[in-house]
């Protein structure tokens, strides 16, 4: 850690660093640790740990990046950093560090999972000091909207605002399905892309109700998507053909090989 510091404020050396690192601020890094966060993401499930390691090691140095910057305005340090996560971890987990005392680990503890989430919620609460004034306040804006949208749901569950079983979820999904149609017929743009929201809203509620990820979810399809096109595109290659000269229907017939191939 401490080599990887060095090298960070050597990158943003005012004299001898280099150009791109030098010019760098906090909200032009930002985007580039959004993206070494999905391709930890990535990397985890190809179950590629050698390419994890890898990733790991780019989403640190973000972080030591952050740390650098804060430090040359005299905000934080990165020991700061360090030392506010250790602090933070102690308090919350009582079960494992009685007392936030990091020397007495190793005593047993009866809770079950749902009593330390209650309780991690309840030292949460405790934290923030009555400073939030909605419920919703600390899911961040920025986050991506399908991950925001679970947050959200998560958020109002914990005080009863949610139905108790999947039924309903199914019945609110086609009744926005029906909405975005009508909008359809109207012929309005903005509608339109209200009522998508709202089946894309409603359809993460389901997904959350089944215990699933829908960015996970959304990212294996992806994935699968990828694999048969790339077999549509080598079934037509193999033809001498390009994709632009087949029909629809040989298209879909070429995706149906595929599935049938497993891919």
């Amino acid at each position: 850690m401490q080599q990887l510091q060095y090298l960070m404020r050597c990158l943003r050396d005012k004299a001898f660093g280099c150009a791109w690192d030098k010019k760098q601020n906090f909200k032009s890094v930002a985007p580039y640790t959004l993206e070494e966060a999905y391709e930890v993401l990535d990397a985890i499930e190809r179950e590629d740990f050698e390419d994890l390691q890898e990733e790991l090691g780019d989403l640190l140095f973000q972080i030591v990046f952050y740390a650098q910057m804060a430090e040359e305005e005299q905000r934080f340090s990165f020991d700061d950093v360090v030392n506010g996560i250790v602090e933070k971890m102690l308090r919350r987990h009582p079960h494992v560090f009685p007392d936030g005392d990091i020397t007495r680990f190793g005593e047993p503890t009866l809770l079950t999972d749902q009593q330390i989430a209650d309780q991690w919620q309840q030292i949460k609460a405790q934290e923030k000091g009555g400073r939030e004034k909605s419920l919703l306040a600390d899911v961040p804006t920025s986050m991506p909207a399908l991950m925001q949208a679970v947050k959200i749901q998560q958020k109002a569950a914990k005080v009863g605002f949610d139905w108790p079983n999947v039924a309903p979820v199914f019945d609110k999904i086609r009744e926005e399905l029906d909405e975005l149609e009508e909008a359809m017929k109207q012929q309005s743009p903005l509608h339109i892309e209200e009522e998508m929201g709202d089946v894309l809203f409603a359809v993460s509620n389901l997904a959350r109700h089944f215990k699933v990820s829908p960015d996970v979810a959304l990212n294996k399809t992806n994935i699968k998507f990828r694999r048969r096109f790339g077999r549509i595109e080598a079934l037509v290659s193999m033809q001498n053909r390009k994709l632009t000269e087949c029909s629809l229907e040989e298209l879909d017939r070429y995706w149906e090989q595929a599935k049938r191939e497993g891919l």
